[in-house]
């Protein structure tokens, strides 16, 4: 599960990334701001999910 999450806020990234970009070749603010926003909520949801998985693995030689 922990795969497809991050898979899922890669795309996420570059989908905002890509919205940034056109908003800024096309000079539309609103798009531009958009793609930001997209990108950097990927960006947090990825942090999360390696946090997690430090926590997982801490846990995991914790109980060796």
């Amino acid at each position: 599960m922990g795969l497809l999450k991050k898979l899922k806020n890669k795309t996420q990234r570059a989908k905002g990334r890509a919205k940034e970009n056109t908003g800024r070749e096309s000079r539309d603010p609103y798009l531009e701001a958009e793609g930001r926003k997209d990108r950097v909520a990927g960006g947090a949801k990825q942090v999360g999910e390696k946090a997690k998985d430090a926590a997982r693995e801490a846990r995991r030689t914790g109980e060796r």
